[in-house]
């Protein structure tokens, strides 16, 4: 989150140094300036997601056709204004940050479990003061970007390093952020996304000039200052002692005001700046080695830096190169910096995964974690990416970093990759990567498929369009690994799927649920997340599918699950989930014949299990269409048992059995019905 204390130092002790700007004069200036080329700005998508996401539901999974559509008014405002924009996204966690990683990510853990905990006692969605961002939004927003035509780039390494390198290379009027890293870099001015109004096209710019002027320190200063604040480098608690230290010696000199620790630490730094030489800073080896790499993290190429001579970085290191054709490695990180794809370059490239927080309930034993449900696609994926050695003298593993409630995130999961072959044998990655004729492609569903463990269905879904063919494939397999999936879970997938091809974004904001149940919010997101293992299993066997028909605006709206949820718990028929219209309900019907019938054949039987969905609510139809604002009008009529079970018996086990040693907590006996224990 940059330097600690430093945008909060810049806000409320100098605000001189918050500059409002007119982005469109800026743009005319940096025109001028140019000799007409085209003003440019570097934007951090990682930082905007919080604002682009303004949908007012947020923790049924997701609004997604309503948030592409204001991911396409924010470009369309920048370009009215002669404005270009170049978008850039996380697409690597480096392994000095990954403390501060797991550190955030078990931090949003306890967000989580208080949004559960909310919606558990009022059966509702907390307040915007509560808001988390839905899952997988940085990973679809890249997509959807991409689609509207705009220029992304996925980052290799430190994201913000990226960012500041592009800016300052190309000469671009800006950075579009919220890091106060920006105002550490020697790069483009920095600018707030934060103050950004779309309607008036103005911002603050944070002037590194003015805060080297009121702190009276040089430019190349700014890193030490950094540094001895504490960053995501240079942890705080390794600066006690520098701090306490910095802001005695401030104090006698008759100093000290509101935020004295910049200060004063800039007073330390100055003091040791006529020396040039950061080890002639009195700290520890082991605090001034981290403060080295800080320092060295803001040092941009081609620019000198008078604290310490860097040697330029050596190249990344490719952890799966002898398992992995050179041409295939190539092709995979152009792909990741070109956002065409995701998890196949950091398998390859840095034999590690990661997984950000997903919207889980702790609290809810029953349903396992999506890292857990989709484990197997992943098993797959390493197998078919990875091959291993002839004569078996390197055993290969891969690191996964995949949050859900219980994982202490101390060390990763070590995963091995599964053998992977298809009925024709062991597919050739070059084949399914670079040839395009019609066995090729033949090849590469069938790949998909058995990625899936689904190969012998490729035959079945060709009726089917392609954003169905998707959503067929995920929820088979979400009904074969999770055995507490039910029918009524299966109707609101499906149902859902087939009317968001037909709604609009602005109807789809007209949905209404009456309660919010915190088993569909757990579902919900599993959907999303599912989806993005369907574009990593793309990705990784040539791109059978086109990638938009597995985007979530193509297959899935929150509020609309939710409420098709709440429809079919309650025993609506399909009439009631299709909205009376004939058409839908044939699609729906076809279907989810063809989802009982995956199932059936591996000896899954989906049970009829309503689920009472809200404590004291509504068990039966009637209550339920009381309740509510009907998404259409008509009556809905009684269902009885037209929603038919399939009849065999599973023999199929759960995947989430002992071997994964997935620990739930207990309930304590005394503990309230509907609350969580106290942290």
């Amino acid at each position: 989150m940059g330097v600690r204390g430093l945008s909060n130092f810049t806000e409320t002790c100098c605000p001189e140094t918050c500059v409002n700007v007119d982005l469109r004069q800026m743009a005319a200036d940096h025109r001028k300036s140019r000799h007409g080329g085209a003003p440019t700005l570097a934007v951090d998508g990682m930082a905007c997601l919080r604002h682009w996401y303004g949908c007012s539901a947020w923790v049924h999974g997701g609004q997604w056709k309503e948030y592409v559509r204001a991911l396409e008014g924010f470009c369309a405002a920048f370009s009215a204004a002669g404005i270009r924009l170049v978008f850039f996204f996380d697409g690597t966690v480096e392994e000095r940050k990954r403390p501060e990683w797991v550190r955030r990510r078990l931090s949003v853990n306890k967000d989580v479990a208080k949004v559960f905990k909310h919606i558990r006692c009022h059966g509702q969605q907390p307040g915007r003061d509560m808001f988390l961002i839905p899952p997988a939004l940085a990973t679809f927003s890249q997509f959807a970007l991409k689609d509207l035509g705009q220029e992304v780039r996925c980052s290799v390494q430190e994201g913000d390093y990226e960012i500041a390198s592009y800016a300052n290379a190309h000469n671009c009027m800006g950075i579009l952020a919220q890091d106060s890293d920006f105002l550490i870099y020697n790069t483009a001015p920095y600018l707030s996304v934060a103050k950004l109004s779309l309607a008036t096209m103005t911002t603050v710019l944070f002037s590194r000039e003015k805060l080297c002027g009121i702190l009276q320190l040089q430019q190349t200063d700014l890193p030490v200052l950094a540094c001895v604040l504490g960053n995501d480098t240079v942890p705080v608690s390794k600066l006690k002692h520098v701090h306490s230290n910095a802001i005695r010696a401030y104090r006698e000199k008759g100093l000290g005001n509101w935020g004295e620790k910049v200060f004063a630490l800039a007073d330390f730094v100055r003091g040791f700046s006529a020396l040039g030489a950061a080890a002639c800073l009195p700290l520890c080896d082991s605090v001034r080695d981290l403060v080295l790499k800080g320092m060295q993290s803001y040092v941009l190429p081609g620019q000198s830096f008078p604290w310490a001579n860097f040697q330029l970085s050596s190249p990344k290191v490719c952890v799966m190169e002898k398992f992995v054709n050179v041409d295939v490695l190539q092709a995979a990180k152009q792909k990741h910096m070109g956002a065409e794809c995701i998890m196949v370059y950091n398998l390859l490239f840095d034999g590690a995964v990661e997984c950000s927080n997903t919207f889980e309930d702790e609290e809810n034993s029953q349903l396992p974690p999506q890292a857990l449900v989709f484990q197997p696609i992943r098993e797959n994926i390493y197998g078919l990416l990875l091959q291993p050695p002839s004569d078996r003298s390197s055993e290969i593993f891969v690191k996964e970093w995949f949050v859900f409630p219980g994982n202490s995130l101390k060390e990763p999961r070590i995963i091995s990759p599964k053998p992977f072959t298809v009925s024709a044998g062991r597919p050739d990655l070059k084949v399914l990567w670079f040839n395009n004729d019609p066995e090729s492609r033949r090849l590469s569903l069938s790949t998909f498929m058995a990625l899936l463990d689904l190969e012998r269905y490729d035959k079945d879904f060709y009726r089917l369009d392609g954003p169905l063919m998707a959503v067929f494939c995920l929820v088979t397999y979400m009904a074969l690994q999770v055995r507490q999936l039910v029918l009524e879970d299966l109707n609101a997938y499906l149902s859902q799927a087939v009317c968001i091809k037909f709604k609009s974004h602005t109807e789809l904001q007209q949905s209404r649920v009456s309660h919010v149940d915190p088993r569909a919010v757990q579902l919900g997101s599993l959907f999303i997340r599912g989806l993005t293992h369907l574009v990593a299993a793309n990705s990784a066997c040539g791109s059978p599918f086109n990638m938009e028909d597995l985007m979530p605006w193509r297959t899935f709206d929150g509020l609309l699950f939710h409420s098709k949820y709440l429809m079919a718990h309650c025993s609506s028929t399909p009439e009631d989930l299709l909205e009376g219209n004939a058409s839908w309900i044939s699609q729906f019907q076809s279907l989810r014949d063809l989802v009982l019938e995956a199932c059936t054949s591996c000896g899954r039987t989906m049970q009829s299990s309503p689920q009472n969905t809200r404590p004291g609510g509504p068990t039966n139809k009637e209550d339920f269409w009381k309740d509510r604002r009907p998404h259409y009008s008509g009556t809905p009529g009684h269902c009885g048992s037209s929603l038919q079970n399939n009849s065999q018996y599973s023999r199929r086990p759960p995947i989430y059995v002992q071997e994964h040693q997935y620990k739930t907590s207990t309930r304590h006996p005394n503990r309230g019905k509907y609350h969580l224990a106290p942290r």
